[in-house]
């Protein structure tokens, strides 16, 4: 939702390969889920390639079969402000967006990583 919110007052797109859970604190802190491998896996077979996740989680990755684990790339973070790095493109898109998306391989786990 508040990737949502952000997006429409930024006017900066979504990436619609982005899948993304968990809750947040009124500070920005992304807290843990319940229930990441049934989210994952629900995301997987979506075409969904990225997810993001709350770092807490990060141990519950261990649970999704191997083989979606492989194609999936996942985002750990602890901030909603990572949250928008990795999922939001810059406004207007072009050559900037394409820059956007090569600096998500410095926060990738997974896909060959």
């Amino acid at each position: 939702m508040a990737t949502a919110l952000v997006s429409a007052m930024s006017n900066r797109p979504v990436r619609k390969d982005v899948a993304m859970t968990g809750e947040t604190s009124l500070r920005g802190r992304v807290l843990p889920i319940g229930g990441l491998k049934e989210k994952v896996l629900g995301a997987h077979r979506a075409g969904i390639t990225h997810v993001v996740l709350p770092k807490d989680n990060e141990a519950d990755l261990e649970d999704i079969p191997a083989d979606v684990r492989d194609v999936m790339t996942f985002h750990p973070v602890t901030t909603l402000d990572e949250v928008f790095a990795i999922a939001l493109l810059p406004a207007g898109g072009g050559a900037e967006a394409a820059h956007a998306a090569d600096d998500l391989e410095d926060s990738m786990v997974g896909a060959g990583r």
